[in-house]
């Protein structure tokens, strides 16, 4: 017996085994990970490619009668790649490329740098409210289009759930256009609103 102990003691079989029992979850969870950053990097880049076609074709003077079509080929490129992914779509046309992302003017009362909700403000896109410069839509000829879509969708493996985060992931990108000369480009009113008077 005692000979039998000092032979198990001495042994080194099985001890790949018991150290690849404790390796295995941190390398399986490591490339469940890398193949889900990897999945979503391709998604990105499909996206990012049919948003590109999708603007070019938008900014033509048959784009504003042609949007459900553009928005079904982005939507088709993706869902070859994620067939489960939810995709939004949204634009905003502009002015001039300096306009694209900006706040509207407002007059800062109180010098504090920021806009607050009794200044009087520009509304440039006709809404009743301080916000975005953009207006909703594809705009007319020689304005700028902001085009971005962005996919929801699932990850590939259920490691996020494991680590205490969402199951969805969320991809967004954006491609900023003009729109081809077709015509002139509309004019744009200004209106002056302030809230404290009204």
């Amino acid at each position: 017996m005692n000979r039998l102990l000092r032979k198990l003691r001495a042994s080194q079989d099985g001890a790949t085994l018991v150290e690849f029992g404790f390796v295995a979850p941190v390398f399986f969870m490591m490339l469940m990970g890398i193949f889900d950053i990897a999945h979503g990097v391709y998604i990105r880049s499909v996206l990012e490619g049919a948003l590109q076609a999708a603007g070019r074709n938008a900014g033509l003077e048959s784009g504003p009668d042609n949007v459900v079509d553009i928005d079904a080929f982005v939507e088709e490129q993706v869902k070859n790649v994620i067939p489960s992914g939810k995709l939004t779509f949204k634009r905003l046309n502009y002015w001039e490329f300096g306009d694209v992302g900006e706040e509207e003017d407002y007059v800062d009362s109180n010098s504090n740098g920021e806009y607050d909700e009794d200044e009087c403000f520009f509304d440039g896109n006709d809404n009743d409210k301080w916000d975005d410069r953009g207006q909703a839509g594809i705009g007319g000829a020689k304005d700028i289009v902001l085009y971005t879509v962005e996919v929801n969708y699932d990850h590939l493996f259920p490691l996020w759930k494991f680590l205490g985060r969402s199951q969805e992931g969320t991809i967004a990108a954006s491609t900023t256009l003009r729109n081809q000369p077709y015509a002139t480009q509309g004019t744009r009113t200004v209106t002056k609103i302030c809230p404290a008077a009204t």
